[in-house]
């Protein structure tokens, strides 16, 4: 059987535990929980809600949990440019927050997903660092899956480019964002049920396949373009959900920034931990707990920064 991430993410349904597996399902955190403290290259400290996120991305299969706990873990070890030396009160994260938004959105759709926007608020692009928006990005990201106990049946990533130049693609780190694509593709424990490209440009085919390489086919088939003024997304996310400014009820862009961004501030002991907590140990792997996955990540020669784009 393939060990993709994708196959869990877009292809394994939600299964909801009925109160007559409660017994069974807490059995199998107490068994996930057990094999973690006895893997010596692996983080011990992790939040049961964190563990449960992977039991339940992985279609309630143990040993798929194992296996995506270990690779989540060893490809951030992989990635200390993304992971390391996150501080919400850096000035470089506190630029982020300002020239991007970044916005989990309040509600879920009828079939309990969980949906998203991101944008770049900032279009002067002399303001963007890439690696420091991604850095922020998983930081969000880590906020959700350590302390939100509802876990959604799916995620909706909403992508709106309407600030997003063709001159964005010379601020791409190209060995950042293969990394990335992995670690939301095969890492990360969520299932991925669409994502959107609103406010699409003529151009998005030029800055969407700078990330075709590295996106999946099961993952390319999810994603959808709508153009400015269009009212397609609709048909899939219920307008009322979205913010304000998108005709929505959720509350304006900046409440819900304003709420997220305390909430990563509030987190920052963490992160500043963080750095050492979750570290692996690769001289204490067992020599049947390889994943070369990780290790095919390497470090390609700078970015387009080089291009000249009109």
């Amino acid at each position: 059987m393939s060990h993709s991430r994708i196959n869990m993410l877009s292809l394994i349904a939600f299964k909801p535990v009925m109160p007559d597996q409660e017994v069974e399902y807490n059995k199998d955190l107490v068994a996930i929980k057990d094999w973690l403290s006895k893997q010596p290259h692996l983080p011990h400290d992790v939040e049961d809600v964190l563990l449960r996120r992977f039991f339940a991305s992985c279609g309630y299969s143990l040993e798929r949990a194992k296996r995506t706990i270990d690779f989540f873990f060893t490809l951030r070890s992989t990635a200390p440019e993304l992971f390391c030396k996150r501080d919400p009160w850096s000035p470089e994260i506190r630029r982020v927050f300002e020239i991007t938004d970044m916005l989990p959105l309040p509600n879920k759709t009828k079939e309990n997903y969980k949906v998203f926007i991101y944008r770049l608020k900032n279009p002067e692009l002399d303001l963007f660092n890439f690696i420091d928006a991604v850095k922020t990005f998983f930081m969000l990201a880590d906020t959700r899956l350590t302390e939100e106990d509802d876990i959604p049946s799916g995620e909706i990533p909403i992508f709106d480019s309407a600030n997003v130049s063709l001159k964005f693609m010379g601020k791409v780190n190209i060995s950042v964002l293969r990394k990335y694509m992995l670690y939301t593709q095969e890492a990360i424990p969520i299932r991925l049920k669409q994502v959107h490209i609103i406010n699409a440009p003529s151009y998005i085919g030029k800055i969407y396949g700078l990330c075709k390489p590295f996106i999946k086919s099961e993952v390319a088939k999810l994603v959808k373009f709508h153009e400015p003024n269009s009212t397609s997304l609709y048909k899939d996310v219920p307008q009322e959900l979205l913010p304000d400014e998108y005709g929505g009820k959720a509350g304006t862009v900046d409440q819900i920034k304003r709420y997220w961004i305390k909430r990563i501030e509030a987190k920052r002991d963490w992160f500043l931990a963080n750095d050492k907590n979750w570290a692996v140990d690769e001289a204490l792997r067992p020599s049947n707990c390889k994943d070369d996955r990780a290790h095919q990540v390497r470090d390609l020669p700078g970015s387009f920064r080089s291009l000249a784009l009109d």
